[in-house]
């Protein structure tokens, strides 16, 4: 997680001859097999992979589904919804889930919900089993993505900011290549719809193999651990503070303002697209560049805006590459739609910048967990709507100058917020927590 990264910029790297991970919680920590360490590499990047494609895979057959499905728009702007749902509902569980299993049986049966899922969905006979099984998919996404940094952290204290980074480049790859590669695997397949979705699901079983031996390998860990009474408690839950601070409350809304913006892009974009005359497989390649913005940009804005002490003109200059994409495709949307894919592709790093302002805000860890939390399940919460809402409009408008207009109106307090959350300051001062 980036907010890791910023925490460990200033430490001294690894020593070459470190090849094994080692769990950061105590000293006492049982010996770990030679093979775990690239199992576990292999591990996170397959996760990482699979943490998007089944958002961005039906985004670019998102005409063709609903038609085959019969989906109102308002229906069809609930599925784009989903994502938020699930993991606002789901994600929150999974520190608990993760006290008591361990994060690697937990990501490992995240692995085997996001498969299940995917292999569920195509053979859905109406939108409601469609939206069932997307749910059971996004359910292990959600609970994956909280505990991917978890695993890095423990298992490579040493390598945090190198392991996330190689971690963020593999979602931002699974993001791109399910939202390029989609309609051409669909025409190669024999162009159903249903074809072009199951072969996700390929992928998804491939990540839960390593997650099989590495949950096994963490057990006996948390057992031996457990039975030398090594084992590290967790910190009191005095989570609740968090709500009496405006710079929680600041990034809570910033967060779920950059996600409504990033949902409705990975649901809707190619359709805006599609329906100003490009073709399904450009409108899936132009998300995909949309998305790719990601890969370099997670690299540096968290270094960027670790730097500064006021990270508010950073969340200014992507709000304005967010309202230059949506005028752009307001006025011409197929004349210039690379530029408008890229314009929007570094408006949605909007996502590394909240994350990295999150472990500026806390003085202490305990702090920044309290903060992640109250930040992202209040953020995905707030996003809800707004793709319900855009599905909504598009539909009785009949066309996106409604939908378009209502984002570009939703930017102006995304970056009033980004201002208010970018000041130098911490909860701890602002609620009187002790650190």
């Amino acid at each position: 997680m980036p907010d890791d990264e910023i925490q460990t910029l200033n430490r001294p790297k690894a020593a070459p001859h470190q090849a094994l991970p080692r769990p950061a919680a105590t000293p006492a920590a049982a010996p770990q097999p030679q093979w775990l360490g690239p199992v576990l590499i292999v591990g996170i990047v397959l996760a990482a992979l699979n943490l998007r494609p089944a958002i961005t895979s039906l985004g670019a057959l998102f005409e063709e589904t609903r038609t085959g499905l019969g989906m109102s728009g308002t229906v069809a702007g609930l599925i784009t919804s989903v994502p938020a749902l699930c993991f606002a509902a789901v994600g929150v569980t999974a520190p608990r889930l993760s006290r008591r299993f361990g994060p690697a049986a937990v990501v490992c049966a995240g692995m085997a919900a996001i498969a299940a899922g995917l292999l569920i969905r195509p053979f859905a006979s109406d939108a409601a089993g469609f939206l069932a099984a997307s749910a059971l998919s996004l359910a292990g996404i959600a609970l994956t993505n909280v505990l991917l940094p978890v695993i890095v952290k423990r298992w490579f204290p040493d390598r945090v900011a190198a392991m996330t980074g190689l971690y963020s480049m593999a979602l931002a790859a699974g993001t791109s290549l399910a939202a390029a590669a989609t309609v051409p695997l669909t025409s190669a397949l024999g162009g159903s719809w249903r074809t072009g979705l199951l072969v996700w699901a390929v992928l998804a079983l491939a990540a839960v193999l390593p997650w099989l031996p590495i949950a096994t390998a963490a057990r006996r860990t948390r057992a031996a651990e457990a039975a030398a009474g090594t084992a590290a408690g967790a910190p009191a839950d005095t989570g609740p503070r968090v709500v009496r601070s405006r710079t929680a409350w600041a990034l809570a809304c910033y967060f779920g303002l950059q996600a409504t913006g990033a949902y409705v892009t990975m649901g809707w974009l190619p359709q805006i697209f599609r329906d100003a005359g490009v073709s399904a497989a450009t409108a899936g390649v132009l998300l995909a560049v949309t998305m790719v913005m990601g890969v370099p940009l997670a690299f540096v804005i968290p270094r960027l805006a670790g730097r500064m002490r006021n990270q508010g003109p950073i969340a200014v200059t992507l709000g304005l590459f967010g309202l230059a994409g949506y005028l752009g495709l307001y006025l011409a949307p197929a004349a210039g739609a690379w530029a408008w894919a890229l314009l929007l592709g570094i408006s949605n790093c909007a996502f590394p910048l909240v994350i990295t302002m999150i472990g500026l805000r806390a003085r202490s860890s305990a702090g920044v967990v309290r903060l992640s939390a109250f930040a992202q399940s209040t953020g995905y919460l707030i996003s809800i709507p707004g793709p319900l809402l855009i599905g909504a409009l598009y539909q009785h408008a009949g066309g996106w100058d409604l939908p378009l207009a209502l984002m570009a109106g939703l930017l102006v307090p995304q970056v009033a917020l980004g201002v208010l959350a970018g000041r130098d300051r911490t909860i701890e001062d602002e609620c009187g927590m002790r650190n």
